[in-house]
């Protein structure tokens, strides 16, 4: 069993595995589905004391889950409590709340620098290259790709609309712009291939169009931050990727070099196979 990526993921495996724990174990889960802003917050000794258990079994209930460490599972709490707030200004003071050192411009920009290279590496080595050239396969054959990434999932989105209208594929931005996100998705059919983009907590938007494009018959690319995620059942290739987070902010990196690699790829190939074609130019009068 992999470690949970998100609290929600590392609740519902609390849930499910509640029976099969010893009984200090048992309280601690009980604090922890019961308290998660407390655990956000608090020390270990702090929560050791409110669980009533010494610090030690904190540490055994975070390695049955196969974390590390106390920490590392803490920092989903924390993460999930930042992003309960709906503005960056809230975010930041809660991440100052919870910092261990000294927040300036370069210890922020050490940590996503350190962070995205191992985000990087780890996807380097988990992506094979079936998967890859699987996911080029199914673009170069589409009759019409559609995108669909809300919220922190958009620019992924965005950039491959942008880009894939560069490369003269018929394509399809879901944004749900003016209230007409089931009217953009309402023409996906059987020959059609969709991006599909989310990560924990999964945009219900983006998955509600991937079930109605996996059932139209077209097919689905999902780009998601767990196998568990529920685009993984739905999709023809999946890329679950862990993204650099630091202080509650977490980066796009990963993704973003996903995207560019399946689109260079995909250039490379039609150029070669001779159906890029030539961008129609349009004369504006200044």
């Amino acid at each position: 069993m992999a470690a949970p990526t998100s609290l929600e993921l590392l609740q519902q495996a609390i849930s499910r595995n509640y029976d099969d724990l010893s009984k200090r174990l048992q309280q601690v889960a009980r604090f922890l589905l019961e308290h998660p802003n407390t655990v956000a917050l608090e020390t270990v000794a702090s929560l050791a004391e409110q669980c009533d258990v010494p610090p030690s079994t904190l540490v055994r209930f975070a390695a049955a889950f196969e974390y590390n460490g106390f920490s590392e599972m803490q920092n989903l709490f924390r993460q999930a409590l930042v992003e309960q707030t709906s503005s960056y200004s809230e975010r930041v003071k809660l991440s100052k709340s919870t910092a261990r050192t000294i927040i300036d411009a370069s210890h922020i920009l050490e940590e996503f620098s350190s962070s995205n290279a191992f985000s990087m590496n780890h996807m380097n080595h988990h992506f094979s290259q079936e998967m890859l050239s699987k996911a080029v396969d199914l673009l170069e054959n589409a009759q019409n790709i559609y995108l669909i990434g809300l919220r922190r999932a958009y620019p992924i989105s965005s950039y491959f609309a942008y880009s894939l209208r560069h490369l003269n594929k018929t394509t399809h931005l879901i944004d749900g712009g003016g209230g007409m996100l089931v009217e953009q998705a309402s023409n996906i059919r059987e020959n059609d291939v969709i991006i599909a983009t989310t990560f924990s907590p999964y945009a219900k938007e983006t998955v509600n169009v991937s079930e109605y494009a996996f059932k139209a018959g077209a097919k689905v690319i999902a780009i998601t931050d767990s196998k568990i995620s529920p685009l993984a059942a739905l999709s023809d290739v999946c890329f679950d990727i862990k993204e650099a987070e630091v202080m509650g902010f977490r980066s796009l990196t990963s993704s973003m070099t996903l995207a560019q690699t399946l689109l260079v790829t995909l250039a490379y190939r039609l150029n070669s196979d001779g159906k890029m074609g030539d961008t129609k130019k349009i004369e504006w009068k200044h």
